[in-house]
């Protein structure tokens, strides 16, 4: 039997805060969600002045990283570059960027998503959360 890491909630909240620190540091209104690997919601919030829909796309964009083990900007290039038929995938929504996987030695023990801004900076600052686990 093997074993892995998963996220505790002190994970989280550092995550969190980190991710909250970034979007604030920019001045960018945001929500933030984080689930574990199997999409589960374990956090969200949003930021003062974010618009409500970013409280829907953010864990969107977390559940479908963390459920495919990859960041949800190669799902927004597959359907870009012409491939529309995986917009019919089961259990597959936010399929912007923004959505990060967090892996841990070698292990995907969920994401983050970020929704509010340009997708870019959504996923800067799920990367700068997922950053303060030091991995």
């Amino acid at each position: 039997m093997q074993s892995k890491p998963y996220l505790t909630l002190a994970d989280v909240k550092k995550i969190a805060a980190a991710a909250e620190a970034e979007a604030l540091a920019n001045d960018w209104a945001v929500s933030i969600a984080i689930v574990d690997d199997g999409g589960h919601l374990l956090w969200q919030q949003r930021l003062d002045g974010a618009a409500p829909l970013t409280a829907h796309i953010a864990p969107a964009k977390a559940k479908t990283s963390a459920l495919g083990r990859r960041e949800t900007k190669v799902y927004e290039d597959v359907i870009n570059n012409g491939r529309y038929a995986f917009l019919t995938a089961p259990e597959v929504e936010g399929l912007l960027e923004g959505g990060v996987n967090i892996v841990v030695d070698g292990h995907s023990i969920g994401a983050v998503g970020v929704s509010g801004v340009k997708s870019d900076q959504d996923a800067q600052i799920a990367r700068a959360g997922i950053a303060a686990l030091g991995q």
